[in-house]
């Protein structure tokens, strides 16, 4: 089942909260942080990729569509992830963290598609499947680069090491996908008297 809330400002601050105090842990002390958080909106399976970037260069991207952890786990995971097993770049050094700034991107629900028509840019991811390759893309990646439909559909085709033009094969199984993109360049930690306050918010709200 598609993960299907709506994240709001504080949840998707608790998101990046999570991220890089998992990164910081991990790369100090080689664990994830323990525990986990009371929202449901983080404790429902989703799938989701985290994305670490130094200044405007990309320093890391792993994900994964499958939707079998919590948001939360699934999210601690693949930061460890992007830090240290992205084979683009070398692992992330304790000393280059507070250089870095987080994205997560939580993906919603698949459907199939066949016509470049079907895809909105700057909305839709896309994946293929198709003579034993696999390829994603998420949406930022085709608004970023301004591409068409069209160029979008050859490069997922590129990503997943396929021709241009596999996507049109019988065979190719192609599939669009919204996704929920947030940074801590749009929402940035907050300071301890923000802090204070959302945890009365929450205490209020159980």
């Amino acid at each position: 089942m598609a993960y299907d809330f709506v994240l709001g400002p504080d949840e998707k601050r608790e998101i990046l909260r999570i991220a890089r105090a998992t990164v910081s842990e991990f790369l100090c002390a080689g664990r994830i942080p323990p525990g986990r958080p009371h929202r449901r909106s983080l404790l429902a399976n989703a799938g989701t990729f985290v994305t670490l970037r130094a200044g405007e260069d990309l320093r890391g991207c792993i994900g994964t569509q499958t939707e079998d952890a919590p948001l939360y786990r699934a999210v601690q995971e693949m930061a460890v992830a992007a830090a240290t097993r992205d084979p683009r770049f070398p692992p992330l050094r304790p000393d280059e963290i507070d250089g870095i700034t987080i994205e997560v991107s939580v993906l919603g629900g698949r459907v199939a598609i066949r016509d470049p028509r079907e895809i909105e840019i700057g909305v839709h991811g896309l994946t293929i499947s198709c003579r034993g390759q696999r390829g994603l893309l998420l949406p930022q990646v085709a608004s970023e680069s301004a591409w068409t439909a069209e160029e979008f559909l050859g490069r997922v085709c590129g990503k997943a090491q396929l021709p241009p033009d596999a996507w049109r094969a019988p065979e190719a199984t192609v599939e669009r996908f919204t996704a929920q993109v947030f940074a801590e360049t749009e929402y940035p930690p907050l300071d301890p008297q923000e802090i204070l306050a959302q945890v009365m918010r929450e205490n209020a709200a159980r």
